[in-house]
């Protein structure tokens, strides 16, 4: 027992030797990282003000440039005056000395505002204007010259009236105005730099009060520490002393190593448990990986497919049998797409991008999806009574959690069963289901007579990686992906299940109330889309012109020609960097149809950098896959078309973009 006691105070003593070592070297570690970040964060502070003032100064530089050149040509005309009435060469010679040196001061400015785009149009202006009027002001010299001075006093005169001295001016006003407006900002950027140093500096000092209270509180610690060890060596000794007459401790230690050695070998079975579903989620993520991957090519595909069957479709409609087949050809195309937007859904590749939704509809559009995931020995009934009360909720995220139910209610009635999806209104009071507010809510359940589940099952089933499938039948994510989708819905899940009596889950999303503006909009956007499509087929004045940026030459070609089917022009473009030069050449363009994945740029990043005054034009993107699209903030404003698309899809898209037309008048909407 004595032995026993010595290896616990050996053990415990090594220990606190290996805090001892770590603990300065943890402190030190922590202070550098402190003190280097407070360097870096004043170099950045102290760059940041120095280009402000580099700024400021070259802001300085400009308007003094302006006012000298302005000075400058004042006085090459005064000089061309003296020269006019007294027919002094000398007098003469200064005159083309100023105007020279006017000459070189304007050359100077257009070196200085060259970099920035407003400025040097205006300077562009001037130059022009500058020699327009040097031109006169050396004829009137060369009159003077040659003695004709009664002709040079009258062409002075005039000149004095003309134009390009009053634009000389003008210009050189505009100039001073736009450079006093960058003037200003950027001293407001020299005082927030300013700020900003003073800031770092505060915090220096700051910083260093709290060195100088942690090293005392470290001090402190350090003695109370010491105190302590010596309060546990006694302990220890003590307890080695009553260790010699607890020798019946013996056995009672044996049973608790035991029990330790039982519990570890529980540990060990769960961990292997947990690392099993970590490789089924890895699998999982590599199945979503060459899914999103494939997924754009595949779209770009079926676009083609689709749109070239519709343009056949429409210019066979005697051929019965032609129809026939192109009608099959479309149905296989369309459930290809269908699958695409479905894999795409699972491997969660497609932007967030939430709307008002009928949860009827959403159930009745995935009841043949729901067949065959389930198999056919399951009857699927459906229950729907939620009316008219909308959800906002993203559709695709909405499918994939109502295929999740479906599947884990196969997996639990062993595929042989009845399964029911019921929908109902439901009005709530406050933490009635979980955290849900008062208020209106849609009930989507799925009811299934299988096995049911414990209640510790219950407490367990929304936990990430927990799953009750053997390995390799489940991954654990199915309804904490649903609780994710519900909750970013603002909803709640409700789980009732007795074990032998199967399982319902109940889903409560908020009813959707859309504000009246919305409402107009939609009523609007409807009323636009049936102008329209009656317009393509009655009215080709009604045409429209639309910029198509597609990096696919045969989607790109679709695209001409559906747009052309539809009575509209297409200015085709390859690439995103040449969006602004074309809008630039085609300035009679109503709306920017954009891919969304194109090389060197995305088309929401093309769009965002468009010149102010292309903003107004209503932009429609459409993709097939926008997994690598960073922020769906991007997609925020703008309409959106999925890959591939029908003739009847894209009508309906443009007379929603018929409507953002700026400059639409009254009624204009009817007429479109």
């Amino acid at each position: 027992m004595s032995d026993y006691s010595a290896v616990i105070a050996d053990e415990g003593a090594r220990w606190r030797e290996r805090v001892d070592r770590l603990l300065p070297f943890v402190i030190g570690v922590s202070l550098a990282l402190a003190v280097g970040a407070l360097l870096y964060f004043a170099g950045t502070a102290a760059r940041e003000q120095k280009d402000a003032l580099m700024r400021q100064q070259r802001s300085y530089e400009i308007v003094a440039l302006a006012h000298q050149l302005d000075a400058s040509v004042a006085k090459a005309e005064s000089s061309l005056g003296r020269y006019v009435i007294s027919m002094d060469k000398n007098i003469g010679r200064q005159y083309q000395a100023e105007w020279d040196r006017a000459a070189q001061e304007l050359a100077t400015l257009r070196r200085v505002t060259y970099n920035d785009r407003v400025e040097a149009r205006l300077v562009e202006q001037l130059e022009a204007a500058f020699k327009e009027r040097g031109a006169t002001l050396s004829d009137i010299a060369l009159r003077t010259t040659y003695d004709q001075k009664e002709t040079s006093l009258g062409t002075f005169y005039q000149a004095s009236k003309a134009q390009s001295l009053k634009r000389i001016s003008s210009l050189l006003d505009q100039v001073i105005e736009e450079e006093n407006t960058r003037l200003d900002e950027r001293n407001i950027a020299v005082e927030r730099a300013g700020d900003s140093v003073a800031q770092a500096t505060t915090t220096y000092r700051l910083f260093g009060l709290g060195l100088l209270i942690a090293l005392l509180l470290m001090v402190w610690v350090a003695r109370a520490a010491m105190k302590e060890r010596r309060q546990e060596q006694r302990q220890i000794d003590e307890e080695y002393r009553r260790a010699l007459a607890l020798e019946a401790a013996v056995a009672e230690r044996t049973e608790e190593l035991q029990l330790a050695y039982a519990k570890l070998q529980r540990e060990t079975e769960e961990r292997g448990k947990a690392e099993e579903s970590l490789r089924q989620m890895q699998k999982m993520e590599a199945v979503g990986q060459l899914t999103g991957g494939i997924a754009h090519d595949f779209n770009n595909m079926l676009a083609v497919v689709v749109g070239g069957l519709e343009l056949a479709r429409r210019r066979v409609p005697d051929e019965p049998e032609a129809v026939r087949h192109i009608d099959n050809a479309l149905d296989g195309a369309n459930r290809a797409a269908a699958l695409t937007r479905r894999l795409l859904a699972f491997a969660r590749s497609e932007p967030n991008l939430p709307e008002s939704q009928s949860p009827d509809a959403v159930v009745t559009g995935m009841v043949e999806l729901i067949d065959r995931a389930i198999g056919d020995q399951i009857t699927v009934e459906l229950e729907l009574d939620s009316g008219d009360w909308p959800v906002f909720a993203d559709r695709h995220q909405l499918e994939n959690a109502l295929l999740n139910l479906a599947v884990n209610a196969r997996d639990a009635m062993e595929g042989r069963g009845t399964l029911i999806i019921r929908t109902a209104q439901a009005r709530l009071r406050a933490r009635e289901v979980g955290d849900c507010p008062a208020g209106e809510f849609v009930r989507l359940s799925v009811i299934d007579t299988g096995c049911g589940m414990s209640p510790e099952v219950l407490e367990r089933v929304f936990e990430p990686f927990y799953t009750t499938k053997p390995i390799g039948k489940g991954t654990g994510l199915g309804l904490s992906q649903v609780f994710s989708v519900v909750r970013q819905c603002n909803g709640e899940v409700n789980i009732l299940s007795t074990p032998e009596q199967g399982t319902e889950v109940q889903l409560y999303f908020p009813r959707h109330m859309p504000s009246a503006r919305s409402g107009a909009a939609s009523a609007d956007s409807g009323e636009a889309a049936a102008g329209t499509a009656a317009v393509h087929k009655a009215a080709p004045q009604s045409s429209l012109t639309l910029l198509v940026v597609e990096d696919d030459p045969r989607v790109l070609a679709q695209t001409r020609s559906a747009l052309a089917e539809l009575g509209h022009q297409a200015v085709c473009c390859d690439h995103p960097a040449k969006a602004v030069a074309m809008l630039e050449d085609n300035p009679d363009i109503d709306i920017i149809l954009s891919d969304v994945l194109m090389p060197d740029m995305t088309g929401p990043e093309m769009i965002a950098a468009l010149p102010a005054q292309f903003r107004s034009i209503p932009v429609m993107f459409v993709t097939g896959y926008a997994g690598d699209v960073a922020d769906n903030r991007m997609f925020e404003g703008h309409l959106l078309l999925r890959k591939p698309y029908t003739l009847s899809s894209l009508e309906k898209t443009i007379a929603q973009a018929v409507n953002r037309l700026p400059g639409l008048p009254a009624g204009a909407e009817a007429a479109l």
